[in-house]
């Protein structure tokens, strides 16, 4: 029996492969050719059909598959206080393949206002009917990591523990305003402790000067204290991603390096990790999930490639996992979205569509 609240034990992480009808809206609104109003009406129609379609999978939680975004955390970024983004020298590196060049540092103090993803969040739940709506927004590590030091204005954050502080609190009020849009179901998206989790990662952090064992534990105080006060009936959960571009990756390795820290003490009500490959490692360091209402969302189903994963296999590894962490913890996802950035990744929408049928058809006969 599957449960019917946040996370369910069928679940997504947020993106879908954008229609032909988005992509062609956008490149007529950059031409000048059609308003943003006129974008806006493409954008909602896509987004209810998507809605419909996840709907018909058997879903009981729907995103707007990010549409309006060309990026999963750059667009949210955008609409924050104190943040500007810039055209820099290269893109982010994935494996064989690179992004648009951008970047974004903090010029100002940081702060929440009337963000124009509130409305995003609102059009979601007015067409979302008896399912879920889940909203996904980057999480506060990802703002500080990319950059470090050199992208925060040292004239506004001459002390970084204010930077934190500031950190904190703007993704509290964040919390709080989907809260008071009707949001009850928020997703952090956070490469930041898959980079964590890498060797090679790890040792480009100390060549800039930083530790990461620290960066973890400064991490864990700020998702914590943005998370202070959150109300009762929101679930709040933490999505590990290991890099998702186009179907690349960057980050390799297990979650031991920092397991004790993350599932052992950051206050999210659950954790949405990446397990659809080696780079991933065992399930070992599930031991520190905590026992009790705390979820582990596994994304044994991959978002990389369109071929559809035998049932018995998937089944065979839920089996393994609940060795470490109790199986009423356990739901079950895509690792990742299948569009974390306007391109997507290597596979039809068809194939996209069935995997999703494949996770809902599997918790149902699991649970």
């Amino acid at each position: 029996m599957q449960k019917q609240h946040a996370p369910f034990r069928a679940d997504v992480v947020g993106s879908f492969l954008r229609p032909d009808t988005i992509k062609l809206a956008r490149q007529q609104f950059a031409q000048g050719e059609i308003s943003a109003q006129q974008l806006r009406q493409v954008e909602d129609e896509a987004i209810r059909h998507v809605v419909e379609q996840q709907c018909s999978c058997g879903l009981h939680i729907v995103t707007d598959g990010e549409f309006r975004r060309a990026w999963w955390h750059f667009d949210f970024f955008d609409g924050l206080q104190g943040v500007e983004r810039y055209d820099s020298q290269q893109g982010i590196q994935f494996n064989g393949v690179q992004t648009k060049a951008h970047g974004v540092r903090v010029v100002g103090k940081l702060g929440f206002g009337e963000h124009p993803m509130l409305d995003d969040f609102r059009y979601l739940k007015s067409i979302s009917g008896s399912a879920t709506p889940k909203m996904t927004i980057p999480s506060p590590s990802v703002l500080h990591f990319r950059g470090g030091r050199k992208d925060i204005d040292a004239t506004v954050y001459p002390d970084l523990e204010a930077y934190f502080d500031d950190l904190a609190t703007t993704w509290r009020d964040a919390i709080q305003a989907f809260y008071a849009a009707g949001c009850r179901y928020l997703q952090l998206d956070d490469t930041v402790w898959a980079y964590l989790c890498s060797d090679a990662q790890r040792q480009q952090i100390r060549e800039r000067g930083e530790d990461p064992d620290e960066l973890a534990r400064i991490y864990a105080r700020v998702i914590n204290k943005a998370l202070e006060n959150k109300p009762s009936d929101l679930i709040i959960g933490l999505h590990v991603c290991r890099g998702n571009f186009r179907s690349t990756w960057i980050s390799e390795g297990g979650y031991e390096p920092v397991a004790e820290i993350l599932f052992g003490s950051v206050n999210v009500d659950a954790f949405y990790l990446e397990y659809d490959n080696d780079r991933s490692g065992d399930f070992a360091p599930l031991r520190f999930v905590r026992p009790g209402h705390q979820q582990v969302v596994l994304g044994l189903v991959t978002t990389k490639n369109g071929e559809l994963e035998n049932p018995e296999g998937i089944k065979a590894r839920l089996e393994e996992a609940a060795q470490y962490v109790a199986k009423d913890q356990i739901c079950l996802s895509p690792q990742c979205g299948f569009a974390s950035t306007e391109e997507g990744n290597s596979l039809t929408e068809a194939q996209q569509w069935n995997k999703v049928k494949l996770i809902t058809d599997i918790a149902q006969q699991v649970w």
